[in-house]
């Protein structure tokens, strides 16, 4: 088994670091994969040659379009298929968290859009190298705990067919930061990090959990294999901890955001899987690359880097970076949309980004903090830990 460690790349900022100058970055995390939210040809051209996995992204907004075959076509043929060979672009991922948005206006335009998008990769050729996907949030599981009674909700299973026929591995962006945030008192902390505790055993599989995502990731196995998908792999597409929040967002610290990345990269070095899948590839991006400071909301959102704009790290994660970009690097702006000519290619990347990322907030907001740590577990836990 190889695991691989991603990282999510946003640019929701107009003080980054150019690509060339982020290269470096990611190579000094040991990250062999990298996220993109559009697909800006800025960023893919700067990792020619690299060795870099991309997946590059077809925001929420653009799936209405691209369930026509031939704006699909247009947008593969200027956006990806120049890129090629050089930059290892394997994947495109159309639409982020759209089944579980409650808006028919997205998930009706889905699955056709995903169609369109394989059609034009078929049609060109390019279906052996790049595959299409969708990311998905952890609000599409009805039942998470025990890991092992794992569920999905009926309206996800009405929309999974042509997806898993295609699909190499089943995305999913999972925040443990969110369960902590919403109940400091009763989930405990050292949980949610990875760090040492007594941790939950599942009472179905006997399987014993020490961290929230593990036990998360076994949730999705669990409910694929109840709809007959038994042998395919969970990934987590997006996950990661702020090291700054408002004063109401609880274990927004630096050491918190020291902790959960810096064991998550150490577990990822290894070569064991889950409790569930111990034999099985675990492939996760981080989020993200860098603080963004144009991002809205509360101020954790800016603060998921684990680099500054300068390119220092935001904290340490026992990693030294090689060759860090000094505060003397000529950075550019988050937006480069003027350059860019197709219209089928988001005018800006900010905005193009921010429409599907803002997923994240929506835990908060809609109370789906009990899918991350559902009371079941939250009893449990307390019950262990003198709660």
């Amino acid at each position: 088994m190889v695991n691989s460690t991603g990282i999510n790349y946003g640019q929701i900022a107009n003080n980054l670091p150019s690509p060339e100058d982020a290269v470096p970055l990611v190579k000094s995390i040991g990250a062999t994969k990298v996220k993109l939210y559009d697909a800006d040809p800025r960023v893919l051209k700067a990792f020619a040659n690299t060795d870099v996995e991309f997946m590059v992204g077809l925001g929420n907004e653009y799936l209405d379009k691209m369930r026509d075959p031939t704006n699909a076509q247009a947008w593969v043929k200027e956006n990806v298929q120049p890129h090629l060979p050089a930059t290892k672009i394997t994947s495109i991922f159309v639409g982020n968290e759209v089944l579980t948005l409650n808006d028919t206006s997205l998930s009706d335009c889905l699955l056709p859009a995903m169609q369109s998008v394989h059609a034009a990769l078929l049609n060109l050729g390019l279906d052996k190298q790049v595959t299409v996907t969708t990311t998905h949030s952890l609000a599409i599981l009805q039942t998470s705990y025990p890991p092992s009674a794992g569920a999905f909700d009926g309206s996800f299973v009405r929309n999974v067919e042509f997806p898993s026929k295609n699909w190499l591995s089943f995305l999913i962006n999972a925040y443990p930061y969110f369960a902590y945030k919403g109940n400091p008192e009763q989930v405990p902390l050292d949980f949610v990090l990875f760090q040492p505790n007594q941790g939950v055993t599942d009472p179905q599989t006997h399987l014993h959990y020490d961290n929230m995502l593990y036990a998360q990731i076994d949730a999705v196995y669990s409910a694929l294999a109840s709809l007959g998908y038994k042998k395919l792999p969970v990934h987590i597409s997006e996950t990661g901890w702020p090291s700054k929040g408002d004063e109401d967002e609880a274990g927004a610290t630096p050491e918190n955001a020291e902790k959960y990345n810096g064991n998550l990269i150490k577990l990822m070095s290894g070569k064991t899987g889950t409790p569930m899948r111990p034999n099985s590839d675990l492939n996760i991006y981080i989020f993200a690359l860098f603080n963004e400071n144009m991002k809205p909301g509360p101020t954790s959102e800016r603060n998921y880097g684990l680099f500054k704009p300068d390119g220092t790290p935001a904290y340490p994660l026992g990693i030294t970076p090689n060759n860090a970009v000094g505060r003397n690097t000529t950075v550019g702006g988050g937006s480069f949309g003027n350059a860019v000519t197709n219209p089928y290619y988001p005018m800006s990347s900010s905005t193009g980004y921010m429409s599907i990322s803002s997923a994240r907030q929506r835990y908060q907001l809609l109370g789906h903090v009990l899918l991350m740590v559902p009371l079941l577990m939250i009893k449990t836990l307390g019950d262990r830990f003198g709660e």
